[in-house]
């Protein structure tokens, strides 16, 4: 579904180093690491948001850098991206907010009825009542509200694969375990491909079907979940251990 092949970034430092590893269809895949070690800018890759230095990927076959405009845009097409602290638009109301998710050339063919169901659809999806939420702005709407909005405008345009940047980021325990239990219902009930970048290691572990580790640009593990919390690679103990620490202490203060 989705390859990254030998991908290199730098910017005043290497970010990437020669990632490369596969998603399959249907998957839910996440990736984990230390902060700073180009988790977000290898997602950001997957539909071409930043240049490459070397490498490219390929979404269903199409070249997302050496494909050209058209490959791009079918590739853009196919995916729906929940942005880090939901990126609503402060000026657009959640109705703008999520239309903003159709892909234009569609949206140009649609009549406005069918667009507001295909809005009104997308936030039922994510447990918000529509007739309570559409005409809110985003600074009337709590974090999780706003996380929802921000999933809503990511699967109204009936995507393939869904990119997930850090979506719990800024939520209570509480809405992390819920925003968590909506994205594994939404990537079933949607049959869609899921690529998640997450900081909560337990909370992504009993989600994703296969998991990897970025640490200095470079991957340093790809595999299942169990053999994640097993490995006995330095680097990924002293990761999984702090994980386990911080989770225990995040428990004893809620």
């Amino acid at each position: 579904m989705i390859q990254y092949l030998d991908l290199w970034k730098a910017y005043d430092q290497p970010v990437l180093q020669g990632v490369g590893f596969t998603v399959e269809e249907g998957e839910m895949f996440g990736i984990f690491g230390p902060s700073g070690t180009g988790k977000s800018v290898l997602l950001k890759t997957t539909i071409g948001l930043i240049d490459l230095d070397r490498g490219d990927v390929l979404v269903e076959g199409d070249s997302v850098y050496r494909g050209g405009k058209a490959a791009l845009q079918r590739a853009r097409h196919r995916v729906g991206y929940v942005f880090q602290n939901a990126a609503l638009f402060d000026s657009f109301d959640v109705h703008e907010n999520v239309r903003m998710g159709l892909p234009e050339g569609e949206l140009k063919r649609m009549k406005r009825v069918e667009a507001t169901r295909r809005i009104w659809d997308a936030l039922e999806l994510v447990n918000l009542n529509p007739a309570e939420v559409l005409k809110k702005m985003p600074v009337e709407l709590s974090g999780g509200m706003r996380k929802r909005v921000g999933i809503a405008r990511a699967i109204v345009g009936r995507p393939g694969i869904l990119l997930w940047d850090e979506p719990t980021t800024g939520l209570d325990p509480v809405n992390t375990a819920a925003v968590e239990r909506l994205i594994v219902r939404l990537s079933n009930e949607l049959k869609v491909t899921s690529v998640i970048v997450t900081h909560d290691i337990h909370g992504g572990l009993d989600m994703c079907d296969r998991v990897a580790m970025l640490y200095a640009g470079r991957l340093r593990f790809i595999g299942t979940p169990e053999a994640f919390q097993e490995s006995e690679d330095s680097v990924v103990r002293a990761f999984v251990d702090r994980a386990v620490a911080l989770a225990a202490l995040d428990e004893v203060q809620v």
